[in-house]
């Protein structure tokens, strides 16, 4: 299974936002240009998960509307990615749903080309990617950076393809 890992757009800073509540905070002009070049990348890499999760954060959620407007998947908001989500705790979230879709006659097994996105904020995606790959450095995402992880369900580990940002589209 192809797991992909996002995090945000370019989110403005809160003196802009006129408010100190972080969940709050809106895409920048640069964040929503950054979340449409990484769905083209994600178009050009035929990527269409089947399932993606995504913080209750406004900036996650309005990344993920940029990025999946063209997608036919199942969006569910998740309460427990937020920046201060523990990676432990969603790595136990994924293997759960793995099985899910496997027992469930859906889909079965899961296949190695389906893939699942997950769109979240720093540091979360950072120490999601280290403890899906057992990668001993949590590597720093970009703005609307996309780690590549092609995730093997028997054992529940993970390795660490690549990592894109917008920056390496331009």
């Amino acid at each position: 299974m192809k797991i992909f890992i996002m995090r945000h757009g370019e989110a403005q800073n809160f003196s802009a936002q006129g408010s100190r509540d972080d969940s709050q905070r809106a895409l920048t002009n640069q964040g929503h240009q950054e979340a449409k070049l990484m769905a083209t990348w994600l178009q050009k890499m035929k990527t269409n998960p089947s399932q993606v999760f995504v913080s209750p954060y406004l900036r996650a959620q309005q990344t993920c509307e940029i990025v999946t407007s063209r997608m036919q998947t199942v969006i569910t908001t998740l309460d427990f990615i937020t920046p201060s989500g523990d990676a432990k705790q969603v790595h136990d979230f994924i293997d759960g749903w793995c099985i899910e879709q496997q027992s469930s006659g859906e889909q079965s097994p899961v296949q190695q080309e389906q893939s699942l996105l997950i769109v979240s904020h720093m540091p979360l995606v950072s120490y999601l990617v280290a403890e899906l790959t057992q990668f001993e450095q949590a590597p720093i995402f970009a703005t609307a950076g996309i780690a590549h992880i092609a995730y093997d369900i028997d054992t529940m580990q993970g390795q660490l393809k690549g990592l894109v940002s917008p920056l390496d589209l331009c």
